[in-house]
């Protein structure tokens, strides 16, 4: 997602992947037997409010501004909260909802100006992980510039520690994309894919995106379809393999800023055309999550 920031034996470490949480029993009250392994990690927002023991909400500040994106990220639930019923959109119980709002002249507490507000919501500190597969069923709105992601971060000091971008989408609805970020190869990484979708099932339709990740490659899967492969001998050829510790899951919804306006070279509002910000505006720029669940082997 940012674009200026992450054998021993094979088997041993599949089945001793390192799991590190806290709020235990929490945690616990989480952890199912599947088919596929055991879920070490699910939300599937039916409840009447987010968990705040599974989600924290990054606010921005002076260190944590990036890509010229548009929004100021805050802590409000008029920009993230949990809907039922026919707001859910077809998700089944409830469903999570991150939607920017207008917000002229809006002032971070580090003095920073902006006229938009969204939400980020992260695991950073209460679930981190290292091998498996994440997934999250996603469904998005089209409209030109809107640039929410569902991605993986390291703990430490990026890209070092490595960035797993499992979906990002920046307003084209025919297509999403993946991404990896590491040590030689951040930025403008060379390693990105795209999935065209069809006509009859674009981002606006609700898409499982996810991705397998062992010792020795990522596997980035959408509704269960292998669409790209980053392997350790693939980044090795420009630096470091860094996906070896662990990293924590992201959701958030960005607007505008480096990714949307190098495709779409909408310059005002930098990477986000007017449409997209009535949208904004009248509460039609939606990004609803049905679960997010994290499974080990």
């Amino acid at each position: 997602m940012e674009l200026n920031k992450y054998r021993h034996n094979r088997i041993v470490a599949l089945l001793f992947a390192a799991v590190s949480v806290s709020g235990c029993s929490a945690q616990k009250k989480s952890t199912i037997a599947t088919s596929k392994g055991k879920v070490v990690f699910f939300d599937d927002f039916n409840a009447d409010n987010i968990d705040r023991n599974k989600w924290n909400f990054e606010i921005t500040g002076k260190n944590n501004h990036f890509n010229d994106e548009l929004q100021a990220y805050v802590d409000t639930p008029s920009t993230a909260f949990i809907v039922h019923g026919a707001d859910a959109e077809g998700a089944d119980g409830g469903a999570l909802v991150i939607r920017p709002q207008s917000s002229p002249g809006f002032v971070t507490k580090d003095g920073q100006n902006f006229d938009f507000i969204s939400s980020r919501m992260t695991t950073q500190n209460k679930f981190q992980f290292t091998y498996g597969t994440a997934e999250a069923r996603i469904k998005l709105p089209d409209g030109a510039g809107f640039w929410p992601a569902w991605w993986l971060l390291g703990t430490g000091e990026w890209p070092h520690t490595g960035e797993t971008d499992i979906m990002e989408y920046i307003g084209e609805k025919d297509w999403v994309s993946a991404a990896v970020h590491g040590s030689g190869y951040s930025g403008e990484t060379p390693f990105v894919n795209r999935l065209y979708l069809d006509a009859n099932n674009d981002v606006t339709h609700w898409h499982t995106y996810a991705v397998d990740w062992t010792p020795d490659e990522l596997l980035f899967k959408y509704d269960g379809k292998l669409m790209f492969r980053v392997t350790k001998t693939m980044a090795q050829h420009y630096g470091k393999w860094v996906f070896d510790n662990q990293q924590y899951l992201i959701l958030n919804f960005a607007l505008g800023g480096g990714y949307p306006v190098k495709i779409n070279g909408i310059k005002k509002p930098y990477g986000m055309p007017e449409s997209s910000v009535e949208m904004v505006k009248n509460g039609q720029a939606k990004m609803l999550v049905d679960w997010v669940r994290v499974t080990q082997r």
